[in-house]
């Protein structure tokens, strides 16, 4: 069984039922669901706010993931849970920089801790890194379409 915060999921209100977001994978929704009587959504966020809607434009339910961004094809966005972001993180970590002669840890680690902190995402432009951002702020980014699993429920549940 696995466990997280449930406070730390973003709650919003649709007509007569309630949307949850922020979970950290997708089995984690599939728990909740089960355990809280609701139904398995995807969710997108296209418009550039936080303003979210029911889809199933990329198929997360029938893939079984948490978390997709799409910003055009110059963009590729790398969530902590990807397989790829730690080998692409350590990467990062061996880069050498002339840019104010901060080490490559200051540079793209440190000035990056309030994003690190809540679930990283690592954003190359034309396969060059160029910057590490969160799943709350990739909807605001590049004109991001971002798309998570979520938990419908009945409001009365």
């Amino acid at each position: 069984m696995e466990t997280f915060d449930s406070d730390k999921l973003v709650k919003y209100e649709l007509g007569d039922q309630k949307l949850y977001v922020g979970f950290p994978t997708f089995q984690s929704a599939e728990e909740y669901a089960a355990q809280n009587l609701g139904e398995l959504v995807e969710v997108a966020f296209t418009d550039g706010n936080d303003n979210p809607r029911v889809t199933n434009e990329v198929g997360l339910v029938n893939r079984k993931l948490h978390f997709n961004v799409q910003a055009g094809p110059e963009y590729r966005f790398i969530h902590s849970s990807d397989p790829e972001f730690k080998d692409y993180a350590d990467h990062l970590q061996e880069i050498q920089s002339d840019l104010r002669e901060k080490s490559p840890e200051e540079i793209y680690i440190t000035d990056a801790e309030p994003q690190m902190a809540e679930d990283p995402i690592i954003v190359l432009k034309n396969d060059q890194f160029e910057s590490i951002t969160s799943r709350e702020r990739s909807k605001y980014l590049k004109h991001a379409n971002v798309y998570e699993i979520g938990v419908l429920r009945d409001s009365n549940h």
